[in-house]
């Protein structure tokens, strides 16, 4: 039965976008609008049909369901659907049935095209594209690409100290890089010279690598410029070459810096590098959540935020290494200290527990347990006093299981993929996010490398991580589109963590695993999957928006909760968004689903 325009208009102020219309496009629209009922069972729409309109619940429930047959969503009343395929070629991505007796509203195409071209409310509520975020133009948010010299003075090993010194005066530069072709090799500042050559009375025609600083720390051009600054201050160093696979290809030095404006994680970065003891760290990481708020207030995006936050945590491990090793003396063997989990991923939000292991030499023996052991217990346990608590499940390096020499860590990783048990499982989906936080990080690279090639290649195993990506489902349901915690302290809440980040890590860890992919941050894991065509150009977009999103809304929940003086956490009650807010949130989490539902379907790609 056709519903009358004054029912129809009182029911479209209770929608947004329609609620924020003129009353007279109201006018002009209501009698476009065409009233359809179908009992429950009914299709409403097949795959890949030209769509007749958007359509807009008024009673009744809705099941969307992808091009693999698996239910995406649910919608109720106020609800609408169709918008994607409509704004495309208008054929439908997705399949839509009843599961109540509904009436439905139909927009035809044509009005809802003029509506979306000459109304910016309605523009906005169905662009489901993340708006462009302001940036500000300071150091933190700029990419190295942009801040570096690419004209780096160069020379090759056989260079003189004294020739070295002249091409540097010529030039009017405080450094020179010592190259094998393209291949950095070293570097030598003005410091050097003075210091080792001045100083040490050593002849003016002395070799230039006598003198230079083999292997210095760089960064990849994608890097951003608070990664430079952190390196500086923690390090004391001037200097950061910017190379890629060893290649180099340009420098930042604290010259390039200076019209920048440095964000205040800098200072933090700064205190903790040179704070004596873990309680004096603590009172620095106790701001972490002001300088979240600061952060996101500021407007920058999450990578960006989470990398800031992270850069604190890894400067703070590394002072407790430094602490530990002044006190106990020089590790036996050569290690590296790394962490996994968000820390491993560089995607620390303003809730974070600590997830590190160590990784030994092969020439270590038993005999040194009790050394690696007690540097393992003073840096975890200076870690949970600034804050980063223990883990629960106990992975840490102060667990025997996780503090052992590269040989046994070929095995377990050779155990996990040969015999993919759930436990398997779930350490190999953590362990792949290991990252080098301090020591030889080479030992770390080699592993890494065996690990992704010998996984890539085990069907079995593959078809395992598959599974337990999928473990972690987002949080769709009838109640408005969310499927929200039904009792305890959190109930009607979702969270924003398991159920909303987590899904697009899984998705990122296992693209990278099928493709080999290096990268360990979940952005960039996503990005690679699209140049390497594990995801096509309009699924993997349309994924990173819905993951964007996802984690924006997290950090800007956290960031209420901070101004409010609550603690932070990731249980987001749907009632405080708005109606666009939870429209567009839903439809993130539709997009992930149905990459879920293509992995889950053998598909790495959507197209």
């Amino acid at each position: 039965m056709p519903i009358d325009q004054d029912s129809l208009r009182a029911f479209l102020a209770t929608v947004h976008p329609y609620d924020s219309l003129p009353a007279e496009v109201i006018d002009d629209l209501l009698p476009a609008f065409r009233t359809t009922s179908l009992a429950a069972g009914q299709p409403v729409y097949g795959l890949g049909e030209d769509l007749e309109g958007l359509y807009l619940i008024h009673s009744g429930a809705v099941e969307i369901r992808d091009c693999n047959d698996v239910q995406i969503s649910v919608l109720g009343p106020r609800n609408s659907f169709g918008e994607r395929g409509l704004t495309r070629d208008g054929r439908a991505v997705t399949q839509a049935r009843t599961t109540a007796d509904s009436v439905l509203l139909v927009l035809p195409r044509a009005d809802f095209l003029t509506l979306v071209t000459h109304e910016p409310a309605v523009t906005r509520f169905f662009d489901r594209t993340r708006p462009a975020r302001p940036r500000p133009a300071d150091l933190a948010t700029s990419r190295v690409e942009t801040l570096m010299a690419t004209r780096t003075l160069t020379c090759a090993p056989q260079t003189t100290v004294q020739e070295a010194a002249q091409m540097m005066q010529a030039r009017h530069v405080s450094s020179i890089c010592i190259c094998d072709g393209d291949v950095l090799r070293g570097i030598a500042t003005i410091r050097d010279m003075s210091g080792k050559v001045v100083g040490g009375d050593l002849p003016l025609d002395t070799p230039i690598t006598a003198v230079m600083t083999a292997d210095p720390v760089t960064l990849p051009p994608s890097a951003i410029g608070s990664d430079v600054l952190h390196m500086m201050l923690e390090r004391h160093i001037g200097h950061v070459p910017i190379a890629e696979a060893g290649r180099l290809l340009g420098m930042v030095s604290q010259t390039d810096l200076t019209r920048f404006q440095a964000t205040s994680s800098a200072e933090l970065v700064a205190e903790i590098a040179r704070a004596p003891d873990a309680a004096t760290m603590a009172h620095v990481t106790a701001r972490i959540p002001q300088l979240l708020v600061q952060l996101v207030a500021a407007g920058n995006r999450h990578e960006v935020v989470t990398r800031l936050i992270t850069d604190i945590a890894d400067t703070a491990t590394r002072r407790l290494l430094a602490l530990a090793e002044a006190r106990l003396g020089p590790a036996p063997v050569p290690f590296v200290w790394a962490a996994c989990g968000s820390q491993g991923r560089q995607e620390q939000t303003g809730v974070s527990d600590q997830d590190n292991v160590l990784i030994l030499h092969d020439d270590f023996t038993e005999d040194m347990r009790p050394y690696f052991a007690d540097l393992a217990q003073q840096v975890t346990a200076g870690l949970n006093t600034c804050g980063y608590v223990f883990c629960p499940g106990e992975m840490m390096a102060s667990a025997p299981r996780w503090c052992q020499p590269l040989k046994t860590w070929r095995i377990y990783f050779r155990n996990w993929i040969g015999k993919p048990t759930p436990e398997s499982q779930m350490l190999a989906s953590v362990m792949f996010d290991l990252r080098p936080i301090g020591g030889d990080a080479t030992l770390l690279d080699t592993l890494q490398t065996e690990t992704l090639e010998h996984a890539a290649k085990n069907s079995i195993f593959v078809a395992h991580m598959v599974s337990n990506a999928l473990k972690h489902t987002p949080p769709l349901g009838l109640l408005r589109g969310f499927a929200t915690i039904k009792s305890g302290e959190h109930k009607n809440r979702i969270d924003l963590k398991h159920s909303g980040v987590v899904p697009v890590v899984d998705l990122g860890r296992l693209y990278a695993l099928q493709g080999r992919l290096a990268p360990v941050n979940t952005r960039a894991r996503l990005e690679a999957a699209i140049s390497a065509g594990r995801l096509s150009a309009s699924g993997g977009h349309d994924l990173l928006d819905a993951y964007d999103l996802i984690a924006e809304t997290r950090l800007e929940h956290q960031a209420r909760q901070v101004k409010s003086g609550q603690a932070p956490d990731n249980y987001l009650p749907p009632a405080s968004l708005s109606d666009f807010e939870r429209s567009h949130l839903r439809d993130a989490f539709v997009v992930v689903k149905s990459l879920q539902s293509a992995a889950g379907h053998g598909k790495g790609m959507l197209g």
